[in-house]
């Protein structure tokens, strides 16, 4: 069966090693210290002994059948998504005879009541379903999409973010979540690149842990948590070609480096569970690897959960070619460490047997009934399996007016202006007719992008033009002509321009609202071109005929090449999909309500033909001269920079900030020792704002290339216009560590580059040494 977009669930686990002291850099590296870490949340409680937990467990599992057992390990959909509130046809006497432990899709307090008991009064044992569920960004009130709070660079909101979701979602029946997505993502031809936390790897670290602290919380037994999932394990995000489900070809020194530092971070923040990739790792599908399900993820990070496949990923093993048939895929997959078999129903038919002829042992199947029994009876589902499934907490829970205004918040802490030529933005007050042209201008469905869980597509998304309507000053009009198309099919037509000109040339300001369509992001959607759809550029270039301001409200999933926009628009703004709220979070930027703050997670490329491009790569032996941009035999293109449009960390503000040069306490450090780089930030524009500031570190010379740059600490502050506050970082060897050249991880004495600034790109330099 293929997968849907509304039924896919992604997993990943995180990595490393071969040897016992062979650790990666997650295993062992720490955030620098900065104040920028949100207060510590202890959301691996869960992993605390229980002895009461582990005897009633036991006397369970001594009376199950193997079929029983079996059930316990199968997750398959109700259809809630295509069909409304039903089970496929024989699922229900499944649950009777207790052929299946969990269900997802199936979600609101009555239904799932209804499906609980029949696990809990019509089996045998009366042991509780599990319900999961893709609360990606937000349930019912809807965030921006994961790549947008991203750039909001604000662990506290992130974790507000998820903590909303995890309360909506828990109210309406749901025990488990199948985010966050960790997956680092460095191809904007990838459409899942809008799901994770983009790039980087400290960034996305920390991200992942506060995704996990916010569903999770500080107990599992509190009735407004659900279990986080780490997805995809492992390498998802280095699909070959940025397409999807492709193969991934890379080394184990750049999945130590790259690719496992966020799942080792989710573990230690303490995520319930992994989900496996549908990618292979060093020719093996991830979800018959053992090296990452049992190796890494259970013998080196002593990961106490379980492993849940993702949608028929077992099934595919097939396909790959590691497999002849789905029995031999089924019998490799839980001998590799899945617990979880998710929609593939390959257990269900095939493990029983595989157990009678040998190929399976018992004991393995014990392992693995045993941690999902764990986590249900954590959630205290055997203490009261309805406790999930109350209609009157439901009611009163989803969409709270609290929660409309966290989504409203965290959208425009998202939101990164590009460009602001001239001031263009805000708004001025003698701006008295606004033009809203473009296909994203007032489309509800749009503005919560993919992975809108339950969210209403249809009625309670605010759009551009109704957030731009409600907060426009009296006496200023705002009219609205959808111009151009964002299907594939409308280039090259120019139906609706006409209207969009009549408009724009009898309007002051022109607000163009463009992007990509929700659906041309997320999961099976890549692109070849990372250019606006459809004709919407050609519009845009009739629209900069009329001479008008144009303000571009850019809302797609991924990086879009917009090289034009930036050299003849006045001002951009990278709203992302920005959720429920996003219309007035949009008009709160655009009016100068709320002075932008957000920061790029991901490099922009001036046209695809860069990608993949990042601000972390290696050196060459032939790297570009700057004092001679033309000379020849140099890494260079013939035809553009090498540079990008926009590079990470970057972001504008409607104020400015002045950063005094970086001093560090000392100028050499031995291993564990302390060395702490300040820098006073001034706030010396004429507003209030925040600015996130950047702790970059090169390696000058390693066992093995070093990046040109790596991000190790970052701290958002707000400064009141004229206030200047003084930074501090802490960097130890710890946080200088990297897998060297005899792949054992740690750091090397040697010569290091540090620069403080407001990107990537830009920042004060300072040298110091680590020695023995």
């Amino acid at each position: 069966m293929l997968p849907t977009p509304c039924n896919l669930k992604c997993l990943t686990l995180a990595t490393l090693l071969l040897a016992g002291q062979l650790v990666p850099a997650p295993l062992l590296a720490k955030p620098a210290a900065t104040s920028a870490q949100p207060t510590e949340v202890d959301a691996a409680s869960w992993t605390r002994p229980d002895p009461a937990m582990d005897k009633y467990i036991a006397d369970l599992m001594a009376k199950m059948t193997l079929e029983e057992k079996v059930g316990q390990l199968s997750l398959l959909t109700s259809d809630w998504d295509s069909t409304g509130p039903t089970m496929r046809q024989g699922y229900q006497d499944d649950i009777r005879k207790g052929r299946i432990g969990s269900i997802f899709n199936a979600f609101t307090a009555k239904y799932t009541r209804e499906l609980q008991r029949l696990a809990v009064e019509e089996t045998r044992l009366k042991i509780p379903l599990l319900f999961g569920y893709d609360v990606i960004h937000g349930h019912r009130t809807i965030f921006p999409i994961s790549l947008g709070e991203a750039a909001s660079w604000d662990l506290k909101a992130i974790e507000k973010a998820a903590r909303v979701s995890a309360t909506e979602a828990a109210a309406d029946g749901i025990h488990w979540t199948f985010s966050p997505m960790v997956d680092i993502a460095r191809d904007p031809r990838w459409g899942r690149i809008s799901e994770g936390a983009g790039e980087d790897v400290y960034l996305g670290s920390r991200i992942a842990e506060a995704r996990v602290r916010g569903y999770q919380g500080d107990d599992l037994k509190r009735v407004d948590t659900v279990l986080a999932t780490a997805k995809h394990f492992a390498a998802y995000g280095a699909a070959q070609a940025g397409r999807d489900y492709h193969t991934v070809d890379i080394s184990e020194r750049t999945l130590r480096d790259i690719y496992l530092p966020p799942f080792k971070a989710a573990a230690d923040a303490g995520a319930a569970t992994f989900m496996t990739s549908f990618n292979e790792y060093d020719g093996v599908p991830a979800s018959g690897s053992r090296y990452l399900l049992t190796d890494v993820l259970r013998e080196k990070w002593g990961f106490k959960g379980f492993v849940v496949t993702d949608y028929t990923s077992i099934n595919e093993m097939v396909a790959h070619g590691y497999s002849k048939d789905l029995k031999q895929a089924g019998e490799q997959a839980i001998n590799a460490g899945v617990d979880m078999d998710l929609q593939g129903a390959v257990f269900i038919e095939y493990l029983a047997k595989s157990v009678a002829e040998g190929k399976v042992d018992v004991a393995r199947v014990d392992a693995a009934v045993k941690a999902i029994l764990e986590m249900k009876y954590r959630l205290g589902l055997f203490e009261d399996p309805y406790r999930y499934s109350d209609e009157a907490r439901e009611k009163a829970t989803i969409y709270k007016p609290e929660f409309l205004e966290a989504a409203r918040d965290v959208a425009r802490r998202s939101m990164v202006l590009l460009k602001n030529k001239d001031n263009a933005l805000p708004l001025a007050a003698s701006a008295k007719s606004i033009a809203v042209i473009g296909p994203l201008g007032n489309s509800k469905e749009d503005m919560i992008g993919s992975w809108a869980a339950a969210g209403d597509r249809k009625t309670r998304p605010v759009t551009l033009l109704e957030g731009m309507q409600a907060r426009a000053p009296r006496g200023t009009t705002v009219g609205f002509a959808r111009g151009a198309g964002y299907a594939f099919e409308d280039a090259g037509k120019s139906e609706g321009f006409a209207e969009a000109i009549a408009l724009a040339q009898k309007s002051d300001v022109i607000v163009a609202a463009m992007g990509e369509r929700w659906d041309m992001t997320g999961e099976a959607a890549s692109r070849t071109s990372l250019d606006l759809p459809g004709n919407q550029q050609a519009l845009l270039e009739e629209l900069k005929k009329t001479g008008k301001p144009i303000i571009l409200v850019l809302m797609s999933g991924r990086p879009n090449s917009i090289t034009w926009a930036d050299a003849n628009v006045d001002a951009i703004v990278e709203a992302w999909y920005p959720g429920t709220m996003g219309g007035h979070a949009i008009a709160d930027i655009l009016y100068g309500d709320y002075n932008p703050s957000g920061k790029l997670p991901v490099t922009f490329p001036r046209n695809v033909g860069q990608v993949p491009i990042y601000y972390d790569m290696k050196n060459t032996g032939r790297p570009i001269k700057p004092d001679d941009p033309n000379a020849k035999y140099v890494s260079r293109y013939l035809d553009t920079p090498n540079t990008p449009l926009y590079p990470f960390g970057y972001g504008l503000s409607y104020t400015s900030f002045t950063y005094s040069p970086v001093t560090l306490d000392r100028a050499t450090i031995r291993p564990g020792e302390k060395l702490t780089a300040s820098v006073t930030v001034t706030n010396s524009g004429a507003r209030d704002g925040e600015e996130v500031v950047q702790l970059y570190v090169r390696d000058l010379v390693g066992s093995v290339t070093r990046p040109v740059k790596e991000l190790k600490g970052f701290e958002k502050v707000m400064l009141k216009k004229g206030e200047k506050r003084t930074i501090r970082f802490a960097l130890t060897d710890a946080d200088l560590a990297f897998t060297r050249a005899d792949m054992s991880w740690g750091s090397e004495p040697g010569d290091f580059t540090l620069w403080v600034g407001p990107s990537s790109a830009e920042g004060s330099e300072a040298a110091f040494a680590l020695t023995e």
